[in-house]
Order: structure tokens, then C-alpha cells, then sequence
């Protein structure tokens, strides 16, 4: 959607590339409607408040940063749990919607906001605690986790808590053949040999390939993964130096539970606010109650067929785009043949589908907990 607002020129415009306000997520970001979408994530909201509010011991008379605090609500929490001073970083225009909220309810003495990008800025002083809600949709999309554990860093002071700690990309295959053929029969219209005189069918190969390679976010059943096994992926927030996210792969290796054809490997993510008093998980799997992060599928176009009792390995293999996301190597092999399906995934392409409802909305308790595998586990 084009802006109402000019373009910037002259300094104007060097002041806007200065506080990151031409980056495309920061102008995402400071629009209040995508601030709603996040806020009303009852979830996400609702599990920050508690893992401050649980761990006011490590805010009360402490120093806080807030990376990326858009409305502040953050910050806000920090506040309420005692801290002595919140630093509230923000490169969007809501910098300015974060510092009249704060002001309107009481806190603007104690939450500062800075209007302008973390890497910008040297810190005033070093601070007890970092709070952010860095993720994006398996975890790393966005690219906004490096720039919080940088700003650790420049800004933690040594012993310093980081909220979220710790976070957890899980994987494991699935079967799904609407929707293979929905994707499948998105490129239909490239077969058209005679579109307005012009043969468009040489191009169907091409963009067969650009529809499965755009991975699919939304709600999926713990039904229709194939396998109880997961691969993980895990990172301590706490230690892992920014470049650490730059390439990374994950080894595949499960066991299958179904036969069935397999049309791809299913992700999603947890995080963990390890607090001196208490824990606390935040997920966003199939079995859970549905977050505004999703799940997400990587598809292969070439489906494999899979029994009961045969092992799926392989790995993904993430390395960052200039997109401000990741390209995906996707390597699955049937263990003990000669079959493998290979695909590239644009994490920055992504396809939303929206046709399915969060297992929690209409599984009972038992049943969730069949699948539930507490962030504490690993935490």
C-alpha cells in the first residue's frame, strides 16, 4: 500500500535512514494496526506479563532496555514489576505512540523512549535486564534476534537476565495432500499456450518451483505430522554471539508413525523467560492455543511415500538473505534407499493460509497433553 506521507529529502531523509525508518519492517511495525494484531495475542501478551510480573525480584529497583518496544507494553510491565529505569528502544514512528501511552499511565518518569535504531545507539549505562519480543515465525524471521543479542552485547551488565533466555525451533514431517495440490494447481495457469497468442508453458517448470518454495504459515493439526520424534534446534539467547544466526542446520532423523506420503517437514517454536523464581514457556505448537506467530510448513514438490516403521533423515539448512530473513536448503531422505526430495525454501516469501483452526480451540485437555512438551524440559 503506497504512504500518504511525502518522501523524505535531504536531511530529512538522512535522518530517516539514520533511525533504520526505510527498513520494511520498521515501517510494518509503526503502523498501529500490526501493533493491534500483536497486542491482541492473548498468548504472547499475556505470557510476557506473567514472566515479569512472576520474576519482579529481577526488576524491582533494576535497570531495563526494551529492544524494538513498540507501544511500549513491555517496558510498561518492567515498570509495574519495580524497575528503577526502562530504556525503550524503538526505530518505527510508534516510538512516539510508546512515549505518550507511557506518559498517559503514569510511567513516563521511569520508561524513557528512544526513537531510533539499536545499533545506533551507546548505552547511557549499562543495564540488569533486557526484555524484547524478538521472534518471528520459526523463531529467526526478521532477523530481529540478532539485534538482540547484540545489544547484549553493548548494554548487559555481567550476571544480566535477557527475557526471553532461551528459544527452541521444532521440526517434523507431515502429510497433507489438499494441500500439495493446492499449491500444485497454483501454477495451472502457466500451462496456457495460447494467452492472448502468447505460449506461457515454458514457464511452468519455473513457476511450479516458486510456489513450493514459499513456506506455508498457518494452523495445522498434530494430526497430520507423521512422526512423534522431533528435530530441535536450540539457542541460549544468554550466549550465542549474533553471527551465530547467520548459517545454522538442523539434523533431521524420525521415525514414522503412519503410512502415508510425506509433503513436507512441519516448524514451530517455543521460547523460555528462565527468571530466578520462576519459568516461564511460551509456545506456538500445533497442540497449542494459536498465537499470531502460526506454524509454518516447508513443502516438497516431489512428495515421498513412507510405511509405518521406516526412518525419514536429512537436515534443513538456514543461511540469512539480504530480505531481512533466510534461504532454507531442504534435504529428506527415505534411511536405507535411494530416495531423497530436495526443495529451497524463501523464508521471506511467505504464503498464509488461514483455512484451519488452532488444535486447542477443539481438542480437550487430555489430548493436548498427549502432545505437550513443556519448555521447562529443556530450559
Amino acid at each position: 500500500m503506497a504512504s500518504s506521507k511525502p518522501a523524505a529529502g535531504g536531511a530529512e531523509a538522512e535522518e530517516e535512514e539514520k533511525r533504520g525508518l526505510n527498513d520494511g519492517f520498521a515501517v510494518y511495525y509503526g503502523q498501529l494496526p500490526h501493533q493491534q494484531t500483536m497486542l491482541q495475542d492473548e498468548i504472547r501478551t499475556g505470557t510476557y506479563e506473567r514472566a515479569i510480573m512472576a520474576n519482579a525480584a529481577d526488576f524491582k529497583g533494576k535497570v531495563v532496555l526494551d529492544v524494538g518496544t513498540g507501544t511500549g507494553l513491555l517496558a510498561y510491565f518492567a515498570a509495574k514489576a519495580g524497575a528503577r529505569k526502562v530504556y525503550a528502544v524503538e526505530a518505527s514512528e510508534v516510538a512516539e505512540v510508546a512515549r505518550e501511552l507511557m506518559q498517559a499511565n503514569g510511567v513516563g518518569h521511569i520508561v524513557e523512549v528512544i526513537h531510533a535504531k539499536m545499533e545506533d545507539i551507546e548505552p547511557p549505562e549499562q543495564v540488569d535486564v533486557i526484555i524484547s519480543e524478538p521472534m518471528g515465525f520459526v523463531l529467526v524471521h526478521e532477523r530481529m534476534l540478532e539485534t538482540y543479542v547484540a545489544a547484549r552485547e553493548k548494554w548487559l551488565k555481567p550476571g544480566g537476565l535477557m527475557m526471553p533466555t532461551v528459544g527452541r525451533i521444532y521440526c517434523s514431517p507431515f502429510t497433507d495432500a489438499a494441500l500439495h495440490e493446492e499449491q500444485l494447481s497454483k501454477s495451472a495457469f502457466w500451462e496456457t499456450r495460447n494467452f492472448h497468442g502468447l505460449d506461457l508453458s515454458c514457464l511452468k517448470e519455473r513457476a511450479t518451483k516458486s510456489y513450493f518454495a514459499q513456506p506455508v504459515v498457518g494452523y495445522f493439526e498434530p494430526s497430520i505430522l507423521l512422526s512423534e520424534e522431533y528435530a530441535t534446534h536450540d539457542v541460549d539467547f544468554m550466549t550465542i554471539d549474533p553471527e551465530g544466526f547467520h548459517d545454522f542446520e538442523i539434523a533431521l532423523d524420525f521415525g514414522v508413525e503412519k503410512t502415508a506420503l510425506c509433503h513436507g517437514i512441519g516448524l514451530w517454536f517455543d521460547v523460555g523467560f528462565n527468571g530466578s523464581s520462576q519459568k516461564v514457556p511460551l509456545t506456538t505448537a500445533p497442540h497449542a492455543h494459536g498465537t499470531h506467530w502460526y506454524q509454518c510448513r516447508f513443502m516438497l514438490q516431489e512428495p515421498i511415500a513412507v510405511n509405518r516403521s521406516q526412518r525419514l533423515t536429512g537436515k534443513l539448512h538456514f543461511t540469512v538473505s539480504e530480505k531481512s530473513s533466510y534461504m532454507v536448503a531442504m534435504e529428506v531422505r527415505l534411511d536405507g534407499t535411494e530416495v531423497v526430495a530436495t526443495n529451497t525454501i524463501d523464508l521471506a516469501d511467505q504464503f498464509y493460509h488461514y483455512l484451519q483452526q488452532p488444535a486447542a480451540n477443539y481438542f480437550d485437555q487430555a489430548q493436548q497433553d498427549q502432545y505437550s512438551q513443556p519448555a521447562q524440559a529443556w530450559s
